[in-house]
């Protein structure tokens, strides 16, 4: 008989405010996320291991909630929970040790319990401590009939006690834990972050700090090559660099695929006793002069020196006024700008945070747009013959009236558009419109060509050409009526694929321009293999021919190179009669720019049109 672990004076304690330790204990429960979780192997191993070591019917592993004994693994009872009290796992949990019951009925207090009453007479059950020594309930096993312990079978329950609490804290590091690096993880950041913030006083400053490895392309490169192994041997290079460069004292998180973080305490405490904008500049540029060092002993000694641009965000914060997500998407967005920046290093911008969240909602509602229909229409800007001055068509260009901000310019949301996914929904649905216009242009007596601008994306969709043509019969238009607008990029970028996308177009009789001529590759290896009928010259060039000798020779060998490979030649962004008289003298065909006329509706249009053509 094992004396000492009896209870001979069973007392159940009576309801009252919990104490700061019982706060702190629940609070240590809940960070767990084990109540109310499915059911687990690894748990019911050892519970069914209990029930065989002690040959008893009934073992469990409790966890002492605010009101109830819940178990997270059982065998021989059929409760999943029961009330807190008056039960012997709350007393284990309060009295933070180990206790035996060799009889219920020697303790008339726990007569009502619903394990009496369920004719359970023996009961020993051992503490669960975390490692912070907070009780989280018990291992216990129960009996039918009184019972005595040994020392030995004490010793047993206190085993799988701690078996029980090394499950939960693997199972706990395993979703805090990144598994490659071993660093705690984001889940584990924003905890850390959160701690930090309640020990801090509302208005203290600190600093997050973002190591980048590498970008998405890169990494992609990487893995294609390299294999993961090599990956994994670049993160583990990473984390000794940012040991070294940190010291011991500081924690890194794994926050990404290839993205570490560190908090880093700026030492001012309050915001009262933050130093000047001047003195806030200082510190940063220390900083980042620190971080422009070690990138640079990276670039000389690194593993991945070749194949990757590592890059470091900056974010100052403060507490209370900043979440642990705003923080880390403050360094992401700073360690991207600092791609173009020559020490690859930056310090998160307000002002950038604005522009990058309006491109967000830009795109998020223009997809809504896409769907609805009602908010965007195409507007036509003519294109006229150099010589005779006669309209030959237009360009359909896409605009976008949003219902709350108005009309959004095109040079904001397009860049935003082509970057994402809409671009290729985008483009078939001007395609589509022009066509339909074309038709009812077609129907009235009116016939011309009109253009639509093609991204990269488009011409290495699947059937791209075959659903063009197709749409092209639908509408009964005549094929030469379309004619297609592609960037000497779109077709560098995935040459043979594009190209096989051009050719058909051009034997359905499609017609293709060349669009931007003189601001991609310009590789005549490439162009003059392409089924092209025009060649449109950047604006870029054409604005400045009349003031700039070296530009207006650059404008002419183009226009005699492309008439010599047989292209018709437009130019983009006339908007002087000085431009238009030295096109003239250069040879151009067709010229387009606000000098001719503006953008306009299609009924606007139709009356320009009309008053400019033979």
């Amino acid at each position: 008989m094992m004396d000492r672990y009896q209870m001979d004076r069973y007392q159940t304690s009576p309801v009252c405010p919990p104490t700061p330790y019982e706060q702190r204990r629940l609070a240590a429960l809940r960070e767990l996320d084990l109540l109310d979780t499915a059911p687990s192997e690894a748990f019911d191993r050892i519970t069914r291991m209990a029930a065989r070591l002690f040959d008893l019917p009934v073992a469990a592993v409790s966890l002492t909630d605010s009101d109830r004994q819940w178990f997270k693994s059982r065998v021989g009872t059929p409760h999943s929970e029961i009330p807190r009290r008056p039960t012997p796992c709350a007393t284990v949990t309060e009295s933070q040790a180990l206790l035996v019951v060799e009889d219920m009925l020697d303790h008339p207090e726990l007569h009502d319990s619903l394990l009496a009453r369920d004719g359970v007479r023996f009961y020993a059950g051992a503490p669960l401590f975390t490692r912070d020594g907070y009780c989280l309930g018990a291992m216990c096993v129960l009996g039918m009939a009184p019972r005595q312990v040994t020392a030995a079978e004490i010793s047993t329950l206190e085993d799988l006690a701690a078996m029980v609490m090394a499950q939960i804290e693997l199972q706990h590091a395993l979703g805090r834990l990144d598994p490659i690096s071993g660093l705690p993880n984001r889940t584990q950041f924003i905890e850390d972050f959160n701690d930090l913030c309640r020990d801090r006083a509302p208005g203290s400053r600190g600093m997050v700090l973002m190591f980048n490895l590498a970008n998405p392309d890169e990494l992609d490169a990487a893995v294609r090559v390299m294999g993961v192994g090599y990956i994994d041997a670049m993160l583990t290079e990473a984390v000794e660099l940012l040991r070294a460069f940190l010291g011991d004292g500081r924690t890194i998180f794994h926050v990404g695929a290839t993205r570490f973080a560190c908090i880093i305490d700026s030492g001012h405490e309050r915001a009262d006793d933050q130093p000047g904008q001047h003195e806030q500049n200082d510190e940063h540029e220390l900083a980042v002069a620190r971080l422009r060092y070690m990138l640079a002993d990276h670039a000389d000694h690194g593993r991945a020196r070749f194949v990757t641009t590592a890059t470091f965000g900056l974010a100052p914060f403060v507490v209370g006024q900043a979440s642990a997500i705003d923080v880390l998407r403050w360094c992401h967005g700073a360690a991207h700008d600092a791609l173009a920046k020559p020490g690859r290093v930056s310090v998160y911008d307000p002002q950038h945070d604005d522009l990058y969240k309006r491109r967000f909602a830009l795109l998020n509602a223009f997809g809504t747009a896409l769907e609805r229909g009602d908010q965007l229409h195409l507007v036509f800007h003519p294109r006229v013959d150099l010589r005779s001055g006669v309209c030959l068509g237009a360009e359909a260009l896409l605009r976008w009236t949003h219902p709350e901000l108005g009309p959004v310019s095109p040079a904001e949301f397009i860049p935003v558009v082509e970057r994402s996914s809409l671009i290729r929904a985008t483009t078939a649905w001007v395609i589509e419109h022009t066509l339909a216009q074309l038709a009812r242009w077609q129907a009235a007596g009116l016939r011309m060509r009109v253009s639509v601008n093609v991204s990269p994306a488009n011409l290495v969709e699947d059937n791209f050409a075959a659903r063009v043509i197709a749409a092209v019969a639908r509408h009964g238009v005549p094929a030469q009526c379309l004619e297609l607008e592609v960037t000497e990029t779109a077709v560098m970028e995935q040459h043979q694929r594009s190209a096989a996308a051009l050719h058909t177009l051009a034997a359905a009789g499609i017609l293709l321009a060349i669009d931007d001529f003189g601001t991609g590759y310009s590789s005549l290896s490439y162009l003059q293999k392409l089924p092209a009928d025009v060649v449109k010259i950047d604006q870029s060039f054409i604005g400045s021919i009349t003031v700039d000798e070296r530009t207006r020779v650059l404008v002419a060998t183009m226009i005699g190179m492309s008439h010599s490979l047989g292209y018709r030649v437009v130019a983009e962004g006339v908007e002087t009669a000085e431009v238009l008289d030295a096109l003239h003298w250069l040879d151009c065909d067709e010229v387009q720019g606000y000098h001719i006329a503006r953008p306009m509706p299609a009924a606007a249009f139709i009356d320009w049109y009309q008053e400019h053509v033979a």
